[in-house]
């Protein structure tokens, strides 16, 4: 892709994703970030151009982003940190939503009418689908 892993660091707090670790990592992001900008402020382009124009800078974000992550390096205490912080983060995410359809279920149940947030639901699942899934497979390797 067009950042290199080299150019960024793990972002260790206040969030996911990465850093800048160098000139090139500030450069990059400036040369990312400023002709979106600039696209989305003049005013010659139509709503559905800009949806379009958007949805595609997003998409390769995301890919080129997610290429510098899988590529950082990391030596095996940064990955033991990075796993206990996003387990931790996971547990604490998957608390709040629980916690947040007990209270729809209770509150639309005093009013007599039950309405939950399927999406909240929805995530809560397919969480637990992943941890099953990930124990199964990783159970079965030698790590």
């Amino acid at each position: 892709m067009i950042g290199n892993p080299k150019w960024f660091k793990r972002r260790k707090y206040g969030g996911w994703g990465i850093a800048p670790a160098s000139w090139q990592g500030i450069v990059y992001i400036i040369l990312v970030l400023v002709p979106f900008a600039v696209f989305q402020a003049l005013p010659f382009w139509n709503v559905k151009t800009r949806i379009y124009v958007t949805i595609g800078w997003v998409a390769f974000l995301i890919l080129d982003v997610s290429h510098i992550m899988v590529f950082l390096k990391r030596d095996e205490r940064e990955s033991k940190i990075e796993s206990l912080s996003e387990r931790n983060a996971a547990w604490t995410m998957m608390m709040v939503l629980v916690i947040g359809v007990l209270y729809q279920i209770i509150n639309s149940a005093l009013q007599k009418r039950i309405k939950v947030d399927w999406f909240l639901v929805a995530a809560l699942f397919m969480g637990l689908i992943t941890k099953t899934l990930s124990n199964l497979i990783y159970e079965r390797r030698a790590l």
